[in-house]
């Protein structure tokens, strides 16, 4: 009994003193918390006391060691930088939480976010080209082709190209805040109607029409920057890494209206004493301003397009390992979701990627489009049931007219109207783009009672009209929108998305980073030359070269000759490199990227130092040896 009794009382003992440390195990850490809280508190108060340029600049960071610091966001060192960075990595692992405070906190202060409105109306887009034999890309039809091209130009014979239609009579709306699929057969003509909305559209294809973004035509401001067109191609430097690749573009295409934002929530928070999330304000102040900008903004579309686990690998081609074509392809897409712009027009993004990734990256643009009030268009080829319902509008084209364009609810009812129903197992959107076809059409019919007959495409277009969706559409195009509507940070009127100071910046880093890769081709062929020119010494080897006679004379030539030639086809390895980069360069400059002379004259000031570095090797080797004067005049 007394030992029970002993152990009796040691558990007690035991209870009290665990008790009295969990008591001052909560004290210790809730005053530990509180005294946080207050240094915290002050920070933000002597934050709100700045002037508002300052208070733009200005946030309050947690250090690795735990020690709050006021830190100006434009003048970060290393340790702060790196500090920033990892603060604010919760934006792309949480993108719709980041989203949603910040529409909170801007809704807060009653500031209205930019929104887009694309309207088409009778829209036509045609082509000339020649059919048959004279369509095949030979040298003989290339050169009769130039020729016929001066002949009509000069009205001397008749054009013999013929006129195909890609895009007839297309109407329609797309509204912010609303998701839209673009469905259609390979040839319908989507990628011809993503283009001459965004703006993009070759000038070798005829368009007519009106294309109006919140009631201005094209002509009033630059369509390019205020819309972003994602490619079905994927076109990226092979040398550069994915994270290279993605900051490169959101170094070209600016900040646009973030830092006027920043500017007018700090001024109005100030006003109204609100303190802002300090989360939702660092990465605001770190995206808007200081050198790090790009990089903040480039983590997190990597993180949102699950594409931070390959950040740091090269891009590659058919030549170089690199990613995988899935991830090429979201690259493509990365590559223009960094851009400002508030209207998306996206052209098969989901080529080479499974069905989950899909849905992913559909799922993170609508969250984007639904909270902040984007505009977006994505053409899918066939997309998973899953991805199918996070569309609001529909619009389905084939041979290039517009089948269906509303919303996603009533496109079943239209085609139950004339005669067709999807079956229960079947997805949808396979459904829409069968039921047009001749081969496929006929499955689909439910009207036992009358005999089956194909519906062309022509007359589904006919009927859609005279459709209570159709009638609402055409009705809307009727009101103009109004002007006095639009904001003014939605439409860019400025070419450039930066000045030509960071564009210049930008393209000179991106040479020195493509040189410092393609680093042994440049130290190969300058031992190459530097060999040749040790065999050309011991060719022309001459102490004393006389200079009396013609033969003398083309001894000397031949030396020169031989030195100039091998000098150019030195050279001659930096024109394929040159042609590999061409059609980056062409479609980072149709974007509006940069303008061209910003990238021709750092690849001129770099390369010329090399160019002048392989003929001092050459001279420098073969002057003395082979005899030329020794005069330092000569």
């Amino acid at each position: 009994m007394d030992d029970a009794g002993e152990i009796h009382a040691f558990g007690r003992s035991l209870r009290r003193e665990s008790s009295v440390w969990s008591r001052g195990g909560e004290e210790l850490f809730s005053r530990s918390s509180r005294d946080e809280d207050d240094e915290e508190a002050l920070r933000w108060a002597a934050l709100e006391k700045l002037p508002t340029y300052d208070r733009a600049r200005t946030a309050v960071l947690a250090m690795p060691e735990g020690e709050l610091k006021e830190v100006n966001v434009e003048k970060l060192g290393a340790q702060e930088k790196h500090a920033l960075l990892q603060r604010i990595a919760w934006v792309g692992d949480d993108h719709e939480r980041f989203l949603s405070k910040f529409k909170d906190r801007v809704d807060r202060v009653g500031i209205q976010l930019p929104t887009i409105e694309v309207r088409y109306d009778n829209l036509n887009v045609e082509a000339e080209a020649y059919v048959g034999s004279r369509g095949l890309p030979t040298i003989l039809n290339t050169y009769a082709n130039v020729l016929e091209g001066l002949a009509n130009a000069l009205h001397l014979t008749q054009n013999k190209k013929r006129k195909i239609s890609i895009l007839h009579n297309v109407s329609g709306i797309i509204k912010p805040h609303r998701m839209t699929l673009l469905l259609g057969p390979p040839g319908a003509g989507k990628t011809s109607l993503l283009l001459a909305l965004a703006g993009t559209l070759p000038s070798s294809l005829k368009m007519s029409g009106d294309i109006i973004y919140n009631g201005h035509t094209m002509d009033e401001f630059v369509p390019r920057r205020s819309a972003a067109y994602v490619s079905q191609h994927d076109l990226h430097m092979a040398e550069l890494t994915v994270r290279e690749t993605v900051n490169f573009s959101a170094k070209c295409q600016g900040i646009g209206h973030r830092f006027d934002l920043l500017m007018e929530l700090s001024r109005r928070e100030k006003e109204e004493n609100i303190k802002p999330d300090p989360e939702i304000d660092i990465y605001l102040k770190a995206a808007a301003t200081g050198e790090q900008k790009a990089e903040v903004v480039t983590n997190h579309i990597l993180k949102v397009l699950g594409l931070d686990i390959c950040a740091d690998t090269l891009v590659g081609n058919n030549m170089l390992r690199g990613i995988s074509g899935g991830q090429k392809k979201r690259v493509t897409t990365a590559e223009m979701l960094v851009t400002p712009g508030r209207a998306l027009f996206m052209d098969e993004i989901s080529t080479g990627l499974d069905s989950s990734t899909t849905f992913q990256i559909v799922n993170s643009i609508r969250q984007t489009i639904h909270i902040i009030g984007g505009t977006a268009v994505i053409a899918l080829l066939q997309p998973a049931p899953e991805t199918y319902e996070l569309f609001d509008d529909i619009i389905l084209l084939s041979d290039g007219q517009v089948v269906y364009n509303g919303p996603r609810e009533h496109v079943l009812e239209f085609f139950k109207s004339m005669g067709f129903k999807c079956p229960e197992r079947k997805g949808v959107a396979d459904f829409l783009q069968e039921v047009t076809s001749r081969k496929d059409q006929g499955q689909y019919w439910i009207n036992s009672d009358e005999t089956y007959r194909y519906v062309p495409v022509k007359e589904f277009a006919e009927a859609f009209q005279s459709f209570h969706v159709g009638q609402a559409i055409k009705s809307e195009l009727a009101v103009p929108f109004d002007k006095n509507g639009s904001h003014p940070a939605a439409l860019k009127t400025s070419q450039y998305g930066a000045s030509m100071k960071e564009l210049l910046k930008a393209n000179i880093n991106r040479e020195v980073l493509l040189m410092k890769r393609n680093s042994f081709v440049y130290i190969f062929k300058a031992t190459q030359l530097t060999i040749m020119a040790i065999i050309a010494m011991t060719v022309f080897l001459r102490i004393n070269m006389h200079h009396d006679s013609v033969t003398d004379g083309g001894i000397y030539m031949g030396a020169l000759f031989f030195g100039i030639l091998m000098i150019m086809f030195n050279g001659l390895a930096e024109v394929g490199l040159t042609i590999a980069k061409l059609p980056v360069f062409f479609k980072q400059r149709n974007l509006l990227f940069f303008p061209a002379w910003t990238y021709t004259l750092p690849s001129w000031l770099i390369k010329t130092p090399l160019s002048l570095l392989n003929v001092t090797i050459w001279v420098g080797i073969t002057y003395y040896g082979i005899g030329f004067d020794p005069n330092v005049q000569r």
